[in-house]
């Protein structure tokens, strides 16, 4: 199942919501190391998390938390735009129909074969998303290791400059447009796969 929850801070009671920010701890904090807030010691929370954040998790039957990925709008404040504007060459991508994607996240404890079915269900519900919502293109900020993953899916995708060094190594930033033949594209390479979505990916506002 595929739910597309919008939240603030508030909401931190909806189960969903709590099972993706706990699973952002222990992928980017405690596996990545990387230098990020902790609310509650265990929930993985930053100030692009309020109420204009968009979030796809993907849950098993029993609604437990297998992937999930947060959809930033690049017409206000997100990472790209905020934190890392020298990775593009030319102005940052910022247009109503353009978002970010952001915290790409699957769950540690999935084996190898769950983690590749889980990773192609959550590129599919990003693409079909987009496609429902009028979203023509996404930006990422990204390590060369999983840049080399997203060039390879299927979609049309390009730099928009050259990779940096940071702190944890070499990242660069990318576009990626959608379009009604990305489907097509994705399923070329193995990587369209459609999950039932809760509601047909209906918003669900979490009070």
């Amino acid at each position: 199942m595929v739910a597309l929850l919008t939240s603030t801070l508030a909401t931190g009671e909806d189960a969903a919501l709590r099972a993706m920010f706990a699973a952002r701890k222990s992928v980017f904090v405690d596996l990545l190391k990387w230098n990020l807030p902790i609310a509650d010691g265990k929930f993985e929370i930053d100030q692009f998390d309020d109420q204009h954040a968009r979030y796809l998790i993907l849950l098993s039957d029993a609604g437990n938390h297998l992937a999930s990925a947060r959809l930033l709008p690049t017409n206000r404040p997100h990472i790209l735009s905020t934190l890392f504007p020298e990775l593009c060459e030319g102005a940052v991508p910022s247009d109503a129909a353009s978002f970010e994607i952001t915290r790409f996240c699957i769950d540690r404890s999935l084996q190898a074969e769950q983690r590749r079915k889980v990773r192609h269900q959550l590129v599919t519900a990003i693409v079909e998303h987009a496609l429902s919502d009028g979203i023509r293109r996404y930006t990422a900020v990204t390590d060369m290791a999983f840049l080399q993953q997203v060039l390879s899916f299927g979609w049309e995708c390009r730099p928009l400059g050259l990779p940096v060094a940071n702190k944890t190594g070499m990242i660069g930033a990318l576009e990626i447009g959608i379009d009604a033949v990305t489907p097509t594209h994705l399923a070329r390479t193995g990587m369209w796969s459609p999950v039932p979505a809760i509601g047909s990916l209906s918003r669900r506002v979490a009070a």
